[in-house]
């Protein structure tokens, strides 16, 4: 294990990361809100917190091998995470404790949305925009690590994408062609960034809110400067500007690369994508659901608003972005869990979404068709396609290893959370919403985690941990195997 290169590297991360912190300083002088002199001091921490990791290791400049490579990915969020939640504890608007400054961080930077914060329209801009900020640059890292890194390490089934990433990565070491991977990506990420604040501006909202919900619409995060979140606008053309941007963030992100080459536009990548298909018919069936069933109930005054209110909290949802445009737990019959429910599907893979991911239900439907057919034909040779293409039995085994695993923690938060004495709907949806990565969820947890204790919230904070590594990823530092020599 080579520790001196990654605590090197761990070291260059944080000096890297305190220069996010400038920008809010930045805002802070800008609209002269005082909030400025916790991101500095931040800042200060940070880089010199990094120099002294970086200085005395700066000549070990090593391969990285697979090992290595999943303690980095977590120490990247572990410690990213932790050093986020330093202008939190700085600050004194909002007046957050040591845990709830973790979580915020931890909430944000895994794009999860689960906010402990009360009274968001009061808060200094800088701390707004900073929420959003750590957001969007954990968007950027997720689809890094699940389009560039993950592949290679071969977690949970992601070996799909490495045929289909831009600059595959051909054998186990961390090549020079994952930077170059990260950088395409980094080029979209930021060109729809760019896209998703001018027409959120069109569309409305002033520069301050449309920069800042662009931020948390891409990395589908889900934080709004407002406690109304979406709702606040009470704007049907805002409202479908976010449903549009939530789905391109939704889709696979080889997906918009190779979609738009040098070559020029190409379109049919995305119909001839088995995942892009699927996520859109997951999108209608739950918009029609919730559509016939609000319409029935007679709620909304109009088919149109009932059709606005259904589609936008479906996509919302869906895609584990977590944006309300009203207390959805509130919605009649099954709404409420039926979303839910349906954030265990959410995004794409190698998209910002949470959740088990498309790809990874399709081929448990059809492993689960398979089971079928073979106990009607016991002698019957059957491979499970995606296209044209057959799968290997080693990836089928993954997504099915990933699965049980991905239940396992979900019973076990689940549990704990109901040891220290939570009811069940709040548990079941909590645990949901932060191993997701979705944010909000029923019960005492339906518009934020200010009111539950702090041993529940560090529960969920590792709950956001598994579901934004893959739970593989985080669960094999628990093994002896891992650190045998």
């Amino acid at each position: 294990m080579q520790y001196r290169t990654i605590i090197r590297i761990t070291g260059l991360l944080m000096g890297l990361f305190s220069l996010s912190l400038l920008p809010p300083a930045l805002v802070a002088v800008i609209y002269k809100d005082g909030g400025g002199t916790a991101f500095i001091q931040a800042f200060t921490l940070s880089l010199f917190l990094g120099f002294i990791l970086w200085y005395p290791n700066r000549k070990h400049n090593k391969d990285l091998r697979t090992r290595e490579g999943f303690l980095l990915v977590v120490l990247f969020w572990g410690v990213l995470g932790s050093i986020g939640a330093v202008p939190f504890i700085f600050s004194d608007q909002p007046d957050l404790s040591m845990t709830d400054s973790f979580f915020e961080s931890f909430s944000a930077l895994t794009t999860t949305g689960a906010t402990v914060i009360v009274g968001l329209d009061s808060l200094p801009k800088a701390i707004l925009f900073y929420r959003h900020l750590l957001q969007w640059l954990g968007g950027m890292g997720i689809i890094v690590l699940a389009v560039a890194i993950l592949p290679v390490l071969g977690i949970g089934g992601m070996q799909l994408y490495r045929a289909e990433m831009p600059g595959p990565v051909k054998d186990s070491k961390m090549t020079p062609r994952i930077a170059e991977t990260a950088k395409a990506l980094w080029y979209i990420y930021f060109a729809l960034t760019i896209a998703c604040a001018f027409a959120y501006w069109v569309a409305g909202m002033d520069m301050f809110d449309a920069i800042c919900h662009s931020f948390s619409t891409i990395a589908i995060g889900g934080f709004s400067t407002h406690d109304a979140s979406m709702g606040y606008f009470d704007s049907t053309a805002i409202n479908m500007v976010c449903v549009v941007f939530l789905l391109i963030a939704a889709l696979n992100f080889s997906l918009h690369f190779a979609a738009f080459t040098r070559r020029g536009i190409n379109l049919r990548v995305y119909f001839r994508d088995a995942e892009f298909k699927a996520l859109i018919l997951v999108q209608l069936v739950l918009t029609g659901i919730c559509f016939a069933t609000l319409y029935h109930s007679g709620i909304y005054d109009s088919p149109e608003e009932t059709l606005d209110f259904a589609l936008f909290q479906a996509v919302s949802i869906s895609t584990t972005a977590g944006f309300g445009t009203e207390s959805f737990h509130v919605w009649p019959l099954f709404l409420p869990m039926l979303l839910i429910f349906s954030s265990f599907i959410g995004g794409c893979g190698g998209s910002t979404a949470g959740g088990i991911k498309v790809m990874r239900m399709i081929l448990l439907l059809k492993q689960g068709s398979r089971e079928l057919k073979r106990l009607v034909h016991p002698r019957g040779m059957f491979s499970i396609r995606i296209g044209n293409k057959a799968l290997p039995e080693r990836v089928i085994d993954a997504v099915w290893g990933f699965f049980s695993a991905y239940a396992l923690v979900f019973v076990i938060c689940m549990l704990a959370l109901m040891a220290m004495g939570m009811d069940n709907i709040t548990a079941f949806s909590a645990t949901a919403a932060c191993l997701n990565n979705l944010g909000p969820g029923l019960g005492e947890v339906a518009s934020n985690y200010a009111s539950i204790g702090d041993g529940a919230k560090w529960v969920l904070l590792i709950a956001m941990l598994f579901g934004r590594l893959e739970v593989f990823t985080l669960l094999v530092l628990f093994t002896p195997t891992f650190w045998k020599t």
